[in-house]
């Protein structure tokens, strides 16, 4: 009884699938084809997406998991279902980069092995019409052209949204916008569409007061009862508005103003705010930076003073006479001020405390009125200034200075981190703690005994390779949490090149590391550039591994009989040949210990012919090694 139900179901389904038109424009990143199903879910169900314009082949097909072994391979790595689609009913399809080879009518359907249903039938049209539009900094507003098919229906929805650089919220219509939709902060007041558009099917948004913060790609998107209607526009931004002889006549009128205040201050006032106002540069680690921002006119009491980054990210936020620490974005809490009655003196500049790297952007303040009316607006560039250190790959160590001229107690903390915000070294207390270390630097690190005393912080990093080009931030804090300064260093350590001719007895690879290297410990040669992909050499369990080794590499390799005790694991290629240059890397990796090292081959000779190529994949299989290089070192993946 319980099937003969079940079929009834899928029957029932079947003759009542729905289908519609879904519009996508080339240049997009992906495109949903929606299938949702509320009914009952059988027992083995098995969810079946195909394209009936390239015949029954499956586009993607979802059992307990995705099962993409019939899958057509011009959709391999393109398609994706949501992770738990056979216990919400939600059996969408996402499909990456659609081309218009893409088009044809795609169908959803679901089946429990004895019974099948069609859920979901849906148009695919691939559009290659994106419309580019330019403006110019300081023009009062700019117009994205989208038209559609006239007299929509009345419940028709409507959404503007900008998809790059970030996906914002940009403009939705009235009273057809879904429920907690809400428009970004950054378009507040600035949008508008034309009365009567569902008519018309004109549905162009005009956008005020545009600055280089508004470039991207903005999609129109129409849902038409079951149908998906898309339009692309490109906006370009061009901060240089001003024609080559009104340039001209800017810089001889600077130059005459530098030749009349040359001996005063008035110049350099000048200069500092009209011609280099925009862009900040202060070096990292800083005590703070002032983003400047003035106004020439009165501004009202009520007013509020928004700084945002330029992935809108609230900054500092000013209302109603005080700050609104609780609006702002947590990577600024405690680190931004305003100067007292901003409003009243029209000084709106933002002081930023200890500027590092990532704080490198694009700041605007934004002053609105209490009904959400731009009255100023305006974009402060920062550069933040980082120390760098370049080293040869295969130095014993390299030194990430770090000084300061604080009186530090005991009762700090010193602490290094990479850009990952990984653990690189800890000194508290009067000692280094080496279990709050990341593995990937733990006995590789020191610094000095006496830094307390001394105030140097500098860092020792140990046999550093190109896998250890990072940015390090040294934060020394007290007891309680609060930050007493902080210093940055750009670590870039060049990636080995060796050069042979051809026609030599062998060739060295070099790679050498810290002598801490336990028995059971895994290393890797593999080349991966050029194609194809190949494992030179294999060594675990305390021998070599020709087995694992590809035969093109066959009895040209060798190694350090005590590679694990010397600590050397530089290869050794014998009768090295043109077709042997490339990128070549090791990895080592035992338990939490993992090192990475890559070497540029050059072998000189002559050029390789097509054919060579050919015959060197023939032989070589074309062997991918990223497979067995997992299997057999579980884990050979580079963490940067």
């Amino acid at each position: 009884m319980m099937m003969m139900m079940m079929m009834m179901v899928l029957l029932l389904v079947s003759q009542h699938a729905l289908g519609g038109v879904v519009e996508v424009t080339v240049g997009s990143q992906s495109v949903l084809l929606p299938c949702r199903y509320s009914g009952v879910i059988p027992e083995e169900p098995v969810v079946t997406w195909t394209n009936g314009d390239v015949g029954p082949a499956c586009v993607h097909l979802r059992r307990e998991q995705d099962d993409l072994r019939t899958q057509l391979e011009r959709y391999r790595g393109r398609t994706r279902m949501a992770p738990r689609a056979l216990d919400s009913g939600d059996f969408s399809l996402t499909l990456s980069d659609p081309q218009p080879p893409d088009q044809g009518t795609y169908t959803c359907s679901l089946s429990d092995g004895r019974g099948h249903c069609t859920l979901r039938v849906s148009q695919l049209r691939v559009r290659d019409d994106q419309v580019e539009v330019k403006t110019v900094e300081g023009a009062d507003s700019v117009v994205l052209p989208c038209r559609m098919p006239p007299d929509l229906p009345g419940d028709s929805r409507v959404e503007w949204t900008r998809s790059e650089p970030e996906p914002l919220l940009v403009h939705t219509l009235q009273n057809t916008s879904q429920p907690g939709t809400r428009q970004d902060d950054l378009y507040c007041s600035r949008t508008h569409m034309e009365q009567d558009l569902l008519r018309t099917g004109d549905l162009s948004l005009t956008l005020r007061f545009p600055t280089s913060r508004d470039r991207g790609r903005y999609v129109c998107t129409v849902y038409r009862g079951e149908d998906i209607l898309r339009r692309a526009v490109v906006l370009q931004h061009d901060t240089e508005p001003f024609p080559l002889q009104a340039k001209v006549l800017v810089v001889l009128l600077v130059l005459l103003l530098a030749a009349l205040f040359a001996s005063g201050g008035l110049f350099y006032y000048f200069r500092h705010y009209l011609l280099s106002g925009y862009t900040v540069k202060v070096d990292a680690g800083a005590e703070s930076v002032l983003l400047p921002c003035k106004s020439r006119v009165r501004l009202p009491e009520d007013a509020k003073v928004d700084w945002r980054t330029s992935t809108n990210r609230k900054v500092h936020v000013y209302l109603q006479g005080c700050d609104r620490s609780e609006e702002q974005h947590q990577a600024y809490r405690d680190r931004t001020r305003i100067n007292q009655d901003p409003l009243k003196t029209r000084d709106l500049s933002l002081t930023l405390q200890r500027p590092l790297d990532v704080d490198r952007d694009t700041y605007t303040c934004i002053v609105c009125s209490r009904e959400g009316h731009i009255l100023l607006k305006k974009d402060v560039k920062l550069r933040v200034r980082v120390q760098q250190v370049e080293v040869e790959p295969g130095v014993e160590s390299v030194l990430l200075p770090c000084r300061t001229r604080e009186d530090l107690d005991g009762d700090v903390r010193v602490e290094w981190r990479d850009r990952f915000n990984w653990t690189v070294h800890v000194h508290q207390n009067g000692s280094d703690q080496s279990e709050d270390q990341h593995w990937l630097y733990r006995t590789r690190t020191k610094m000095d005994a006496n830094l307390l005393r001394t105030g140097d912080l500098s860092l020792t990093l140990s046999w550093p390779t190109d896998g250890d080009s990072n940015t390090y931030t040294c934060t020394v804090s007290k007891g309680d949490g609060d930050v007493l300064m902080q210093k940055q260093v750009k670590l870039q350590v060049t990636v080995c090149q060796v050069e042979v001719e051809e026609g030599e007895e062998s060739v060295l690879l070099p790679f050498r590391t810290t002598p801490d290297l336990p028995g059971d410990a895994t290393v890797v040669w593999g080349r991966f550039d050029p194609e194809p992909k190949m494992i030179v050499h294999m060594y675990y369990s305390r021998s070599d591994q020709p087995d694992d080794q590809d035969e093109y590499f066959s009895t040209r390799t060798k190694m350090a009989d005590d590679l694990l005790t010397s600590r050397d694991l530089s290869l050794t290629l014998r009768r090295p040949t043109v077709r042997d240059s490339g990128r070549y890397e090791s990895c080592v990796e035992s338990g939490q210990i993992w090192r990475k090292k890559t070497v540029l081959l050059k072998v000189k000779g002559t050029v390789l012919v097509q054919d060579q190529l050919e015959d060197i994949r023939t032989r070589s299989g074309s062997v991918d090694p990223t497979p067995l290089m997992a299997e057999e070192a579980d884990r050979h993946i580079d963490p940067y």
